[in-house]
């Protein structure tokens, strides 16, 4: 988790033990040495300066003193000073330490001056001993170097728009989330609080929510108070898709979580569930997810049971890395989490994951992927056979010699938030949207939202909601409506036949069919459901119920709904019912009553064959003498084409 300012200074400071040859005879050149390295340890710089300094004059070939005085340089800021200093000792032997020629490329490549940083990895791996570690750090930083020229000369097309002063502020503003209607934004912010006594370094971080305002402009950040914020530090948060939970991180302090809060770990993921306006108590994701070690920067997958976060660990040699991990929820408990392959998960730094709601498209920064620089963001596709393609850089400048991460992309695929300290901001980090180019996309997504209610009362209700894949039969998506305002919201994928079913015990459950093609037209959907009560003379139309035109023989994508209606007479035992088949008005009368009748006999045999008592069922066929909408339009023929239940007793 380096800059490459730090980057370059621990590796100086491994170098310290491994200069050779570099004394002096000397010894008044000798003294000053020993006084400077005295003066270093108790950091008093100026006169640590002035003897190493001395100790050169003394001795021009006093190496060791000149490295000494390049790592002052470095450990005080004066990084041209201290490669200045560098540069005169591999002038003088390239092989006193020579991985000092690395120390040097490192600069150049932060300065992006990737020429100069390319011709240093190769004079280094011109005489490193082949295979070791460091030779293999030279390889791939003449590889990111040359991907950097490429890169530059081959510019992505980026132009970042501030957010604006209503989001960003003098402060820190970092780790951008948004609800799949871009109504809502949350990030975090590092602020000042001087007062606070659970911060040693008198800063705290919170996390913030704007909200979008009627004329597209967000409105003034807020801060939402506890339960979710408190003076312990929270951040890097993910919020569902729908808005209804948020998982972030809160590190501990002296062991300590905060009030009535447990962790595992120096950094733990915790989980807090909006009931109406308000939230509730942040509560542990427990051992299955959170260890000994630190989690953070999660991402809530739309499906409604993912989650990908960030691991730090230790290697063998004590040295903290981070990796991309994931859990599933089965049967209403996380699973082990388990790490991303090889492929995406690299010997070097992984942050800042964020998987958007397409379920195939996942961003994700690295230290450890072929760059431009300290950290990139890269995006990776799901394959065919459910794995994860190999990573592809976004490209500059987008990527830089510097640090990206804290990558957001909107629902819809079109723009970007990212977490930039460019000049021209409101100060430090500040959030900025760009527009995503075409190559970078995930798949567009759109979303269904409303109320779900009872019939009878209007009464708010807390139901549940699949989406399901009629080709495959598998859930995509699980998701239930609020406790306390019965509000959803359901992302819907592109380019499928999906079924949404909503259901709640005591009532009749709710289908509706939707089939997108979201690349040619982007319809976002506003609906309310009204949930009737299990009582006879309520019906309900089975919408993922298909046939062929004049046939009726029922289609293999028919077997979702069929399934959850012969559930629903299993589960309710006591209740009969009526299947209905109604056509639209085109052909004659007496074939349409026939078709309709046939129809609704195959539903009926449907369920005979799954276990239902036949005295339980009847069927009847109505052709079209019951039109619920006008024959008149295509659309509204489509409706009265129609499979309905109706209970009778």
């Amino acid at each position: 988790m380096k800059t490459i300012f730090l980057l370059i200074f621990s590796f100086l400071l491994s170098l310290s033990a491994l200069a050779q040859g570099g004394g002096s005879s000397d010894k008044k050149a000798n003294g000053y040495y020993e006084e400077g390295r005295q003066h270093k340890r108790f950091g008093r710089v100026e006169m640590a300066e002035l003897t190493l300094l001395k100790a050169i004059e003394r001795d021009p070939e006093f190496l060791d003193a000149r490295f000494e005085l390049s790592e002052l340089y470095m450990q005080t800021g004066r990084i041209d000073d201290g490669k200045a200093m560098i540069e005169s000792i591999v002038e003088k032997n390239a092989r006193y330490a020579s991985s000092l020629i690395v120390t040097l490329a490192l600069i150049e490549q932060q300065a992006e001056r990737y020429d100069q940083a390319l011709a240093y990895y190769e004079q280094y791996l011109a005489i490193a001993p082949e295979g070791s570690n460091n030779w293999i750090a030279a390889k791939r930083g003449a590889a990111s170097c040359e991907f950097a020229k490429w890169a530059m000369e081959n510019p992505v097309p980026f132009d970042p728009q501030n957010l604006g002063e209503n989001v960003n502020s003098s402060e820190d503003e970092y780790f951008p989330a948004m609800t799949a209607d871009e109504e809502l934004l949350i990030f975090t912010r590092d602020i000042p609080a001087p007062n606070n006594p659970y911060s040693p370094d008198g800063r705290d971080e919170d996390f913030y929510f704007a909200e979008k305002q009627e004329d597209g402009t967000w409105g003034e950040a807020y801060n939402p108070g506890p339960p979710i914020n408190s003076p312990w530090r929270e951040g890097a948060p993910t919020i569902s898709p729908d808005g209804k939970y948020v998982i972030f991180t809160i590190c501990d302090l002296y062991g300590q979580y905060g009030p009535d809060k447990q962790g595992f770990g120096s950094c733990d993921l915790f989980v807090s569930v909006r009931q109406g306006k308000k939230w509730s108590a942040p509560v542990n994701m427990g051992q299955t997810i959170n260890s000994r070690n630190w989690e953070s920067q999660p991402c809530f997958a739309s499906d409604g049971r993912t989650l990908y976060f960030i691991r730090g660990r230790y290697n063998s040699q004590r040295e903290r890395f981070a990796d991309i991990y994931y859990s599933e929820l089965v049967n209403g408990k996380w699973s082990k989490a388990e790490a991303l392959p090889s492929n995406i998960n690299s010997q070097e730094d992984e942050e800042s994951v964020f998987l958007h709601p397409d379920g195939k498209t996942m961003y994700f920064s690295s230290m450890g992927h072929l760059g431009l620089g300290s950290m990139d963001i890269f995006m990776s596709r799901k394959q065919e056979d459910g794995s994860w393609g190999d990573p592809v850089n976004l490209g500059y400048p987008i990527n830089t010699s510097g640090r990206e991460n804290s990558f957001f992309v909107s629902a819809n695929g079109k723009y970007a938030i990212i977490a930039s300290n460019r000049e021209g901001g409101l100060g430090g980090q500040d959030l900025y949207s760009f527009e995503l180019p075409e190559h970078l996309r995930p798949n567009p997504v759109t979303y269904l939202k409303g109320i779900i209610r009872d019939a009878d009362n209007g009464q708010p209700l807390e139901a549940s909601f699949k989406l399901i894949d009629l080709a495959t039969g598998d859930t995509v998506i699980s998701a239930t409506s609020d406790r306390t305002n019965g509000a959803f919201l359901v992302v819907l994928p592109s380019s499928d036949n999906y079924a949404l079913i909503g259901e709640k015990n005591g009532y009749l459950y709710h289908s509706e069919n939707f089939v997108l093609n979201l690349e040619e037209e982007l319809t976002t959907y506003t609906k309310n459901i009204d949930l009737q009560r299990l009582q006879a003379g309520r019906s309900l139309v089975l919408k993922n119920v298909f046939f062929d035109t004049d046939k009726f023989d029922l289609k293999p994508e028919s077997k979702t709904e069929l399934t959850k209606l012969t559930r629903l007479m299993q589960d309710n035992g006591n209740i009969r019912i009526e299947i209905s088949g109604h056509t639209d008005n085109q052909g004659s009368a007496e074939a349409n009553q026939v078709l309709s009748k046939n129809r609704a006999k195959a539903v009926y045999d449907y369920l005979v064959s799954a276990g239902i008592d036949a005295a339980r069922l009847e069927y009847q066929g109505y052709g079209q003498t019951q039109p619920i909408a006008s024959n008149d339009t295509e659309a509204g023929r489509s409706q009265n084409r129609r499979t309905e239940v109706k209970i009778i007793e």
